[in-house]
């Protein structure tokens, strides 16, 4: 409907009019971010290094109509020099928000205008000499809380489509352009939780979610190539599971058992593409990508002088099940 007045609607005298129609979605802010992992990156072109996991969040609107929103949440990051560090934070951000119509699309801009975290604590550090570093001087804490807020600092957009579908990028995107990702995926009548390339590490996991599925009669989608030579694991895990494993592997340097069984285990292997779809109820869900030898069905090979890491292109999405 708002794409029949797109003229009137991207007038710049009219951003308190499209304010006003954006108030309406924003209610459901804190709920989107409680349900989505925050990829780390070391620059916009880097595969993705680490998560942050939103838990807590509260906002408001400020007295000039900026959205405030506080966050507090605990994420992991994987470096050459400390391996893994997971960490937890607090702090919150003021966007500028706003929206441009491209015909029948959605732009939501959400441009960050005042980023205050606090309370950055690295909470463990795989690699011991780095460990004892960090003993003498910050050096985590500070390689951590720079990469988070270089990532938080640069806001992010939404692109929905008319037919429902959304695409989600950090940083700006301009009107009437879309985000580069690993996989084309338009046209296809499911919702895309994410589409990117990750590095997962020798003795590494990488945790996509939690997925939350809201409706019945759903599934998870997964498709995805591993460059590097060797095959991965790929787990589904329940909410409880989930939840309990990623808490396991950010309380413990070296990454041990899950915390219990997965609902469904498979493989990607090298060069061939991986598509696996896994009907689910309504609830959350979580996607593990494993290349370590305590968990799903690989033994991947163990040589502490050659780190091989595992560059996996993939993309996420919910679909009606088949």
């Amino acid at each position: 409907m708002l794409g029949v007045i797109e003229g009137p609607i991207n007038d710049p005298g009219n951003r308190s009019l499209r304010r006003s129609i954006l108030s309406f979605g924003l209610k459901e802010f804190c709920h989107e971010l409680t349900t989505h992992d925050a990829p780390l990156k070391l620059n916009d072109d880097s595969p993705v290094i680490g998560r942050f996991f939103p838990s807590t969040c509260a906002e408001h609107e400020t007295a000039d109509g900026n959205l405030d929103v506080t966050f507090g949440g605990t994420g992991y990051a994987w470096t050459n020099i400390s391996k893994k560090l997971s960490f937890s934070s607090n702090g919150s951000i003021e966007y500028d928000q706003d929206f441009l119509m491209d015909g029948s699309t959605m732009y939501a801009y959400f441009r960050t205008k005042n980023l205050r975290t606090s309370d950055f604590h690295t909470q463990v550090i795989e690699q011991p000499v780095a460990s004892a570093m960090n003993q003498l001087t910050p050096v985590a804490d500070t390689f951590g809380r720079q990469l988070l807020n270089a990532q938080l600092g640069k806001g992010f957009t939404v692109i929905r489509e008319a037919n429902g579908t959304a695409d989600f990028a950090i940083g700006i995107v301009e009107k009437g352009k879309h985000p580069v990702h690993p996989y084309e995926v338009r046209g296809q009548n499911r919702i895309t939780y994410e589409n990117l390339r990750t590095e997962v590490h020798q003795n590494q996991r990488d945790f996509i979610g939690p997925i939350e599925i809201a409706d019945s009669n759903r599934a998870l989608f997964l498709t995805g190539t591993v460059d590097g030579g060797l095959a991965i694991d790929v787990l589904f895990l329940s909410k409880s599971e989930g939840e309990a494993s990623l808490k396991l592997y950010t309380n413990y340097p070296m990454s041990g058992p899950l915390s219990g069984p997965p609902m469904v285990t498979d493989v990607m292997q090298p060069g061939v593409e991986f598509k696996k779809i896994v009907p689910v109820p309504k609830g959350v869900y979580f996607i593990v990508l494993d290349n370590t030898p305590t968990a799903g069905q690989v033994a991947p090979p163990q040589n502490p002088l050659d780190d091989r890491a595992a560059a996996v292109s993939y993309v996420a999405q919910v679909g009606e099940a088949p």
